[in-house]
């Protein structure tokens, strides 16, 4: 995470704008908004007396939702920083949350979808967002801000891919 002490900058105010501000306040809300989210699917579990599953775990089922897909898919369509996914998954089919079978298309992989038990979290958290987005329409948060909002991250979304390709290559 980013430091959170002013800039340099921020201290001279002859010093007009600082363009890196925005872009590291933004990292610095992007890592404290994903722990807080994780805080309050931990609450939520909590309320429920669900405390087998990890926050991640549980929103890791909530992604998965009613499809099967192969573990690369999940990762490729969720936020597990800090979390090794295989090991994740494993702990998930153990604990009766997740079944996995073989890939018919391609043998290497197994599909993987939820249990009745996996459901149940799901359940949880999609209630969970959806009284968040009833709060959210209720006044605090214009479903148009997050249109623009989830707008502006898809556009730091392709512009981080752009680079990290670039890289690579």
């Amino acid at each position: 995470m980013l430091d959170r002490a002013p800039m340099a900058m921020d201290c001279d105010e002859d010093a007009g704008f600082d363009p890196l501000r925005p872009y590291a306040e933004t990292l610095d809300l992007l890592e404290r908004l994903h722990r807080l989210c994780l805080e309050v699917i931990k609450d939520e579990l909590r309320q429920h007396g669900l405390m087998e599953v990890t926050p991640v775990q549980a929103l890791l089922l909530f992604r998965i939702g009613d499809r099967e897909l192969t573990a690369s898919e999940i990762t490729s369509r969720g936020c597990y920083h800090g979390t090794n996914i295989s090991y994740t998954l494993g702990k998930l089919v153990e604990g009766d949350f997740l079944r996995q079978r073989p890939n018919t298309a391609d043998g290497r992989s197994m599909l993987i979808s939820l249990t009745d038990r996996g459901r149940i979290i799901r359940d949880v958290i999609a209630a969970l967002f959806e009284r968040h987005t009833d709060e959210m329409d209720a006044g605090r948060l214009d479903h148009r801000q997050l249109e623009a909002l989830a707008g502006t991250l898809r556009s730091l979304e392709r512009f981080w891919t752009e680079r990290h390709l670039h890289e690579r290559w």
